[in-house]
């Protein structure tokens, strides 16, 4: 087993990860869509509405970490990454529509919709444990 094709195949299987943020000692976890680019192992995007709570909480502490939500009930593949640091992107939800909308069929009417006021953010890490079952699976470094 290659762990680093399995994370490149769980990671782009999925389309939503628990991302959680920390400020004053005070967590917080919500969930994402994201979009990856295969030729960046390190990074996930996703966008957020300008001005959003979840956008002042990353500006104050940009270190996350976060883990990928399985498709199904009957796997428990997952992605889990701490010590991840998020900032805004230089992307934009335009430039990434197509990694959007590729995750996320239906997502290029939220973008026409609503583009003008989201913001795209990335998380960048260097390593990753990948979840396959119990007892199967091991950490990676990208």
């Amino acid at each position: 087993m290659e762990l680093i094709q399995e994370f490149i195949r769980v990671i782009n299987e999925t389309n939503r990860i628990a991302l959680a943020t920390s400020v004053d000692n005070i967590p917080n976890v919500r969930i994402v869509n994201f979009c990856n680019n295969p030729q960046n192992k390190g990074v996930v995007y996703f966008s957020s509405f300008r001005s959003h709570p979840k956008t002042l909480e990353l500006s104050q502490n940009n270190i996350v970490t976060f883990t990928t939500i399985p498709l199904s009930l009957e796997s428990s593949e997952h992605i889990r990454v701490k010590k991840a640091t998020v900032k805004k992107s230089n992307l934009t939800i335009y430039e990434l529509k197509d990694e959007f909308t590729k995750k996320l069929p239906g997502y290029d009417n939220i973008i026409e919709k609503f583009g003008e006021m989201l913001d795209v953010y990335e998380i960048s890490f260097n390593e990753a444990t990948v979840v396959l079952d119990l007892g199967k699976g091991g950490k990676i470094t990208l």
